[in-house]
């Protein structure tokens, strides 16, 4: 084969020898694609007898290492290796960033020590006794603080 582009039905016939080695159609065009890229690089320093099989051998091998890691991250993380099914949509991102800067916004609008007792029991997960110490106040008032600030942020972002 020569280092012209690679026709249509030679491609195709590429896929079909992965998907029959990996059982895998849905990936068998990235693989293909992938070991293609790989074979440009090794060439610059390499000389390639056996294309088809280079590409072939080559997308099978990362299929394997693609299942490999996936489920070496199925273990450890099952969260992690979903990909992007659980992952959420572009929209769902920039309207959880806009609800996110309206809170920004909303804590701005609280007193610094609401604000600040607020954020110590929801970021810092202290408990009302750790803050009433920390601002030598009773756990009463840290109760008014953190009722306050979570009344506010509620109305503030009512409708977000």
């Amino acid at each position: 084969m020569a280092d012209s582009a690679i026709d249509r039905d030679f491609w195709n016939r590429l896929l079909r020898q992965i998907i029959k080695r990996t059982r895998r159609k849905s990936d068998a065009e990235d693989l293909l694609q992938a070991a293609y890229l790989r074979l440009i690089r090794y060439r610059e320093s390499h000389p390639v007898d056996n294309i088809p099989g280079f590409l072939v051998k080559t997308a099978v091998n990362i299929g394997v290492d693609n299942y490999r890691r996936e489920r070496f991250l199925s273990e450890i993380a099952p969260e992690i290796s979903g990909g992007t099914e659980n992952s959420p949509l572009q929209d769902e991102v920039l309207a959880s960033r806009a609800r996110l800067k309206r809170l920004e916004k909303g804590l701005a609008e609280l007193s610094p020590r609401t604000r600040e007792v607020f954020l110590m029991h929801r970021l810092e997960s202290l408990k009302y006794r750790e803050i009433a110490e920390r601002f030598s106040i009773s756990q009463s008032a840290v109760e008014k603080h953190i009722a306050r600030a979570a009344l506010f942020l509620t109305e503030w972002m009512e409708g977000w």
